[in-house]
């Protein structure tokens, strides 16, 4: 097995072990033993545990980001992009479940390369942006964008975590519902929303 090979393989083993058991449950052991080498190789590759992990969470963030950019830059109305966002971040759970994972889980290296939560902000700030184009063709005042930007990559997020473990109802279906609560509930959007406004509230 040459370097790089090795380098892969290691990487794939711990990507396993870290969804397991988290950063903490893993071991240095365990990772060589499941490689079936020797701890120093694990060393001369990565530096230790840590620097391992940071690889993987790299990859995962530049693989999610890349799918959640190429679903919002694709262009196309407001509503098909909401679409696509969803299923794209469903379609990255169903295939890279251990990645999806290590992202969610929390841990101090994870906060020092880069967490789920800060990847879910840079997601809210491509966001912001369409949005803010929308609420100014509609009337609404464009700096409220990046806090109802917030809530849709939020929903999206929640939901996404919510059906990593239950996988029901089936993707699609995740993905309606959804687009049917943030697009409805975006175009009956309020100028001056305000609490206890019952007279403008639906039966």
């Amino acid at each position: 097995m040459t370097g790089t090979q090795r380098r892969e393989q290691l990487l794939d083993v711990s990507r396993q072990l870290f969804a397991e058991k988290g950063f903490e449950g893993t071991s240095v052991e365990e990772i060589a033993s499941r490689a079936q080498v020797s701890k120093p190789v694990v060393y001369e590759h990565f530096g230790g545990k840590e620097g391992m992990y940071a690889v993987v969470v790299d990859r995962e963030i530049q693989a999610l980001t890349g799918t959640l950019t190429q679903a919002l830059l694709a262009g196309g109305h407001p509503q098909e992009l909401l679409e696509r966002t969803a299923l794209a971040l469903l379609d990255y759970i169903e295939t890279s479940t251990d990645g999806f994972r290590i992202l969610v889980r929390d841990s101090p290296v994870a906060q020092a390369t880069g967490t789920f939560s800060s990847l879910i902000g840079d997601v809210a700030a491509q966001v912001e942006h369409l949005l803010g184009a929308q609420f100014t063709k509609r009337g609404l005042d464009p700096r409220t964008a990046p806090i109802y930007a917030q809530m849709l990559v939020g929903m999206v997020a929640l939901t996404g975590q919510h059906w990593l473990d239950s996988r029901s109802p089936e993707k699609e279906d995740v993905a309606a519902h959804l687009v049917n609560l943030a697009w409805n509930g975006l175009s009956g959007l309020q100028r001056q929303p305000a609490l206890g406004a019952s007279s403008e509230r639906t039966p």
